[in-house]
């Protein structure tokens, strides 16, 4: 069953508030993994890894370097998450 973008949207921003030690609160669609978290690239693809093993998604390296954002993850998420 899809979910919604409020729904993918909350569960990523756990997760990043989780790994990445930031409070929840902050996290909003803008927010960009590299200039607002700081993630280094084993960060990124541990959050990456994460982030198919919660939604059963496959995001392709390709993919994965174009996702800045969290919005452009929700998005990610939720067209490839039918």
């Amino acid at each position: 069953m899809a979910q919604s973008k409020e729904e993918v949207f909350n569960q990523i921003a756990d997760i990043i508030a989780d790994r990445f030690q930031v409070d929840r609160e902050t996290i909003t669609l803008q927010l960009n993994f590299k200039t607002d978290l700081d993630a280094d690239s084993i960060d990124f693809v541990e959050f990456i890894l994460e982030l198919e093993d919660t939604f059963g998604a496959e995001i392709s390296d390709e993919a994965a370097e174009n996702l800045n954002t969290v919005g452009e993850a929700v998005d990610y998420i939720v067209a490839h998450n039918n």
